[in-house]
């Protein structure tokens, strides 16, 4: 493939912008407002139009929106440090506004999956389906660590860390697909637009609240995430890349046992060809299990 070949669009998107618990949030719309809602949540670093690929792959006539989170792409931010519950009030609040009446088709990506996990038990009759690609949550954590972590979030925020810069989108463009060998140049060049902006003639820096790179002052509580796991009532379709990097917990899905951890009856699969980034490296085959999971689950229902 030459350099110059553009990634060719197939659905075309706009823009929405909304106050969502005073952050204004960049969210982004694809389809009829009057088709069947599908709502896509990115991972960390990363943006709602990266979806293009995957909106591009499905066959069924949907009105999808990814938003940006907060602090990412083009969704501001109020903080100076970023806590995770807020992400799924955001999620609710952003719900409340497409579609309050009735439960909602959810898609997430590593750490949207995340929150989609604790929203959908916190939150369960809001949850049609629930699609987890990737969003294993993290090992838990000692608590005779919280004393070096709480030092380690002061220290770190007396000085706000930076993202790297690079000198051309192409560069950016390199770097994702060094990262992720499935993905081909014209979608990195597309994802890294989405990224990152141009600030001057020499260099292009990412859409992302800097204050993202400090350290969470509290520690992860698995515990309290399988809590609300175990309250999830919605079907749930977890979504493995074959050559993911998180091998240890895709393994853990993937096995027999695995059946006893919440989300129970939650069904996996593993898609050949991806890493991490499934959305990125094989939208085609993720679109094909998605719409077949949400079609089944509304049959289902009726």
């Amino acid at each position: 493939m030459k350099k110059t070949e553009t990634y060719t669009v197939r659905v075309t998107c706009r823009s929405a912008r909304h106050d969502i618990r005073g952050v204004d949030y960049h969210v982004t719309e694809w389809g009829d407002r009057g088709n069947p809602l599908l709502v896509l949540l990115h991972g960390w670093g990363d943006c709602g139009r990266s979806f293009q690929f995957l909106v591009d792959e499905l066959k069924q006539e949907w009105f999808v929106i990814a938003p940006d989170w907060r602090g990412f792409g083009k969704t501001g931010s109020r903080a100076t440090s970023y806590w995770f519950p807020d992400y799924v009030a955001d999620l609710d609040a952003l719900l409340e506004h497409y579609q309050p009446q009735e439960p909602v088709n959810l898609l997430g990506h590593s750490m949207g999956a995340n929150v989609i996990g604790l929203y959908a038990g916190v939150m369960p009759e809001r949850v049609a389906t629930f699609v987890n690609v990737e969003g294993f949550g993290l090992n838990d954590s000692d608590p005779q660590d919280a004393p070096a972590n709480y030092r380690r979030w002061i220290e770190q925020s007396r000085v706000m860390p930076k993202y790297a810069s690079y000198a051309t989108f192409e560069e950016l463009a390199q770097r994702i697909r060094k990262r992720n060998p499935s993905v081909s140049h014209d979608k990195a060049m597309f994802v890294a637009k989405q990224w990152a902006e141009q600030v001057d003639d020499v260099t292009v820096t990412l859409r992302a609240d800097p204050a993202h790179k400090l350290p969470n002052a509290m520690l992860y509580r698995r515990a309290e995430a399988l809590a609300c796991w175990s309250k999830i009532a919605s079907p749930v379709l977890r979504v493995v890349g074959e050559d993911t990097d998180f091998t240890a917990a895709a393994k853990s899905w993937i096995d027999a046992d695995s059946a006893a951890t919440p989300p129970l009856g939650a069904e996996t699969i593993v898609i050949p060809g991806a890493g991490h980034m499934v959305h990125f490296e094989q939208p085609g085959r993720l679109a094909i299990a998605v719409e077949a999971f949400i079609q089944a689950n509304l049959q289902t229902v009726v």
